[in-house]
């Protein structure tokens, strides 16, 4: 959990340049990135909070090993859910709520049970525990994209 504080914080440090943008990059501004990875946190954690242990069931995923394993994954060949994609441009301070947001979720989620769980479109059932280092993965993936834009 303290990795994933650390990335939120990280999210945070960006927040002054959320109106960068680089073309090359990505067709998407610092914003979008952070809000997205802040959004993508929310509606785990609550997905996570809201499911029935009971239905969780762990299958073998090759991606999942490989991806969780090596810690990254390649840019590009995924689309998000429409849950988690941004609608309009994030202001400086809907940003900062949404930090607020994430940081709790983070809390919320520390209480959830072991088998409780989301269902990630290419990964499958996730439990809590596998969720964690996911969410690293995916934020960090997004930190890449944001260094890139502003390098």
């Amino acid at each position: 959990m303290k990795k994933l504080e650390k990335l939120i914080q990280a999210l945070e440090s960006y927040i002054p340049q959320a109106e960068k943008i680089n073309n090359n990059v990505s067709n998407v501004n610092v914003g979008w990135h952070i809000e997205h990875s802040l959004l993508v946190i929310i509606s785990i954690a609550q997905t996570i909070l809201n499911s029935d242990a009971s239905k969780y069931k762990w299958k073998w995923s090759t991606k999942k090993v490989i991806v969780f394993l090596v810690g990254s994954f390649p840019r590009g060949k995924a689309n998000a859910p429409e849950i988690v994609m941004p609608k309009n441009i994030a202001s400086a301070e809907s940003l900062a709520q949404q930090i607020k947001a994430a940081r709790n979720s983070i809390q919320l989620l520390k209480n959830a049970g072991a088998k409780q769980y989301f269902t990630h479109p290419i990964f499958g059932m996730l439990d809590r525990d596998a969720t964690i280092p996911f969410l690293g993965i995916h934020t960090n993936h997004h930190l890449k994209i944001i260094k890139d834009i502003l390098a």
